[in-house]
């Protein structure tokens, strides 16, 4: 019975594809990928409470939080509202003392409570600051947390149409912009909104012609915010699009720093860096410039609104319709009615990033999953090896009309070591990823042991095969760590026997630590090296089925017979599948395959090939012609 394990579709897409769409194999996209989401997509109003409702779904799920946030913004706006009106009273009380002495008690009495009230207010008001932070720190981290289950259950066609740099700035600078205007704005618009609306019903209580005069200009300002707004938001759009390319341009200068040096690129990468860069300042500065109007404009209108009370008030005051405390009171009215408004104005700029941030983090966690496989029962527990291709057709999904894999047949018995050999783009790598179901036939079936492997599950397939890749995959860890990767119970005997085999027991021991020599950028290790680690950790999964992809393509021609030994041992009583340039490698092989343009034009043993004088024949000569 083979061992589980996880699914391990999103690590072949990592050490094939590197996710990079550049780096596909035929048929598949080589235009370098695209954005999550288009710059040239105008976000409309629909589309941006949409997604600000998809946001606050996940903030729904910490209900208890959010009313608790609600009832303390709520009683720290009535406490500070009820400031002016004790203001206008202690003025009228003052007032009144002009014709006589001042009442120290009564005016005493009203600044104690201004101070209990103000001070109460500001209590409050920290601690939902403090409760509604935690709040969206565990949004953040639920967010990180289904972003990173979304990349296990995504296709293999998705990595090949979606740059590396934009798929990891979704992760990191979307979230973080995210974070930051919820942890900022959610607080803030909760408060503000609630001193704005208590401050409403306290200045219609306290004097409702004053209250249409103020309100009267609030309105026409917030009608030229909402016009600013709507110019503002394709900039946001925009500027989180742009970040996303820069990065996956620098993510490509990071990686292929060799080839850039080597090649003398490094004036064409600056001017494509420095394109990229101009995009993103043009785009962060439109943004930030048209929607830091708001704010100004917020308080201009205060101004005006202050204005009013005092031409409007004066007026009524004089003529005994209100008391000088009243005009007194909505002086302090109109700067809490501003004040709400105008951080009302600074959130929602925040918000407009926040939307832009949204749009492009919703449109990775809602792409299409590959089909849920949980209802299938059918379950190869004690593989024999067998696999059949039956007049398998395929073309890449991103370009369904170009056939790549056309009518193919072929029948692997148990235990044969198959080679698939032909010139780049002849269909070999996608013939594997066929077999591994990362992609799905467009006709035709594949068979392991007589049952279709549309019937199984993915992580039945991916269990029965080991897998050496031509990109070598080693993470930050130790050199065990890598070897035993997602294994457990590997005892050190069976690791210094595996190592052995390859040729690398010594190596490792010439390490600082030994097995437990962390692996890093610092560490010097040569890329054959790392290919044969990558080979030990294939031997040491002890799969029944393997799958070598230009193994030994990063190795001398010594090392090349050393892991040819090695390689017979591992591959002797398992069904291999061997892709392979270098035809000295497979010349033991059971059957070869000889694809041309997708299509098998010649199958046999090594001889028997050579005898046919066909393709395979022309392919040997242009390797091993004596010069």
């Amino acid at each position: 019975m083979a061992k589980k394990k996880e699914d391990t579709s999103f690590d072949y897409a990592q050490k094939k594809d590197n996710f990079q769409g550049n780096k596909g194999m035929k048929g598949a996209p080589t235009d370098g990928g695209v954005n999550m989401v288009s710059s040239k997509d105008k976000q409309s109003f629909k589309d941006i409470i949409s997604t600000l409702g998809k946001v606050f779904q996940y903030v729904g799920r910490h209900k208890k939080v959010l009313y608790a946030g609600f009832i303390l913004a709520a009683a720290s706006s009535i406490l500070l509202m009820l400031g002016p009106n004790l203001v206008g009273q202690m003025a009228d009380a003052i007032k009144e003392s002009l014709d006589g002495e001042i009442n120290i008690g009564t005016v005493s009495l009203l600044g104690f409570t201004l101070i209990i009230i103000y001070g109460s207010s500001n209590a409050f008001g920290f601690i939902q600051q403090y409760i509604m932070a935690g709040m969206t720190a565990k949004v953040c981290m639920r967010l990180r947390s289904d972003f990173i289950q979304k990349l296990n259950k995504l296709p293999l066609s998705y990595f090949n149409t979606h740059l590396q740099g934009d798929i990891l700035s979704c992760i990191t600078n979307d979230i973080q912009t995210l974070r930051q205007g919820i942890s900022r704005c959610l607080p803030g618009l909760i408060k503000a909104l609630a001193q704005f609306f208590t401050c409403l019903i306290m200045m219609i209580i306290t004097e409702w012609h004053l209250t249409l005069c103020v309100y009267g200009v609030v309105l026409l300002g917030l009608v030229a915010i909402m016009m600013i707004m709507k110019m503002s938001q394709k900039f946001f759009d925009q500027r989180q699009s742009n970040l996303g390319a820069l990065n996956g341009l620098i993510e490509e200068m990071y990686s292929g720093y060799q080839v850039i040096k080597m090649s003398l690129a490094k004036k064409k990468v600056i001017e494509q860096f420095d394109e990229g860069n101009e995009k993103l300042y043009k785009t962060d500065y439109m943004s930030q410039f048209i929607s830091g109007i708001m704010a100004p404009m917020m308080v201009i209108i205060g101004n005006v609104a202050i204005l009013v009370v005092i031409v409007v008030g004066a007026n009524l005051a004089i003529s005994d319709v209100i008391s000088f405390g009243a005009v007194a009171a909505f002086l302090l009215f109109c700067n809490y009615c501003t004040q709400p408004l105008t951080r009302i104005t600074q959130y929602l700029t925040d918000l407009q990033g926040v939307c832009a941030a949204a749009v492009r983090l919703f449109a990775f966690l809602e792409s299409e999953e590959m089909p849920n496989e949980l209802l299938k029962e059918t379950e190869i527990t004690d593989p024999k090896g067998d696999v059949e291709f039956n007049h398998v057709t395929f073309s890449y999904p991103s370009n369904p009309d170009k056939i790549i894999i056309n009518d193919f047949s072929a029948k692997v018995k148990s235990g044969q070591k198959v080679a698939i050999v032909g010139q780049t783009g002849a269909g070999k790598t996608t013939l594997i990823n066929l077999l591994m179901r990362f992609y799905d036939v467009n006709s035709g079936e594949i068979k392991i042991d007589g049952v279709p492997i549309n019937d199984l599950r993915r992580d039945n397939i991916h269990d029965l095969f080991g897998m050496v890749l031509q990109e070598t995959w080693l993470f930050e860890g130790t050199v065990k760590e890598n070897l035993v990767y997602n294994m457990h119970n590997v005892e050190d005997s069976k690791l210094k026997e595996v190592t052995e085999i390859c040729g690398i027991y010594d190596f490792i021991n010439t390490l600082p630590d030994g097995f437990n020599t962390e692996m890093n950028e610092s560490l010097a290790i040569s890329a054959g090296q790392k290919q044969l680690l990558t080979i030990a950790r294939a031997m040491l999964q002890n799969a029944p089925m393997l799958i070598l992809d230009e193994a030994t393509s990063s190795v001398d021609t010594r090392t090349e017979l050393d892991i040819q030994l090695a390689m017979d041992m591992l591959t002797r009583g398992r069904t291999s599948f061997v892709i392979a340039h270098r035809l000295s490698t497979i010349q033991n092989a059971s059957l070869i395959l000889v694809m041309e343009d997708g299509d098998v034009v010649e199958s046999g043993t090594h001889e028997e090939l050579l005898e046919l004088g066909g393709k395979y024949f022309e392919l040997y000569n242009s390797q091993f012609q004596e010069s």
